[in-house]
């Protein structure tokens, strides 16, 4: 009885110690991506001057953000006490979903669907951020 008291306090712990590992890895990965995309952005600035360049370039900008708001994810996971907030999720989830209108806008029935689901993310983003369900 005794041996299953102490796996079943040092299991979580070392779980717990693996998944902190394995973000902080994931999060140093997400900043040397996030350092190259900003090189990417800014040697693209100097040097070309064509117009599909500029799509390419928001294209590039809006990726850096997502890189931001996955690094801030992480960060916000230590600084809770490891949890996640919904709500960065759903700021991950509108910014993808613009970044993928802005890239591929050609059909306009995808687009109006994807407004919509902005549009819903931004209803859950109002939910998860009144007194009900708001954790912090």
């Amino acid at each position: 009885m005794k041996f299953l008291e102490k796996i079943n306090h040092y299991v979580p712990i070392f779980l717990q110690a693996m998944l902190n590992l394995a973000l902080i890895v994931v999060g140093i990965t997400l900043v040397v991506f996030l350092f190259s995309e900003a090189w990417l952005i800014f040697n693209n600035l100097f040097t070309t001057h064509s117009s599909s360049a500029y799509y390419k370039m928001t294209e590039e900008i809006l990726i850096f953000f997502l890189y931001f708001e996955f690094i801030a994810l992480i960060i916000k996971y230590f600084q809770t006490g490891y949890h996640f907030p919904l709500r960065y999720f759903i700021y991950i989830g509108i910014t993808a979903i613009v970044r993928l209108i802005i890239v591929d806008h050609s059909d306009a029935l995808a687009t109006f669907v994807l407004a919509g689901a902005i549009l819903l993310l931004v209803a859950a983003l109002y939910l998860a951020n009144t007194k009900l369900l708001k954790r912090e």
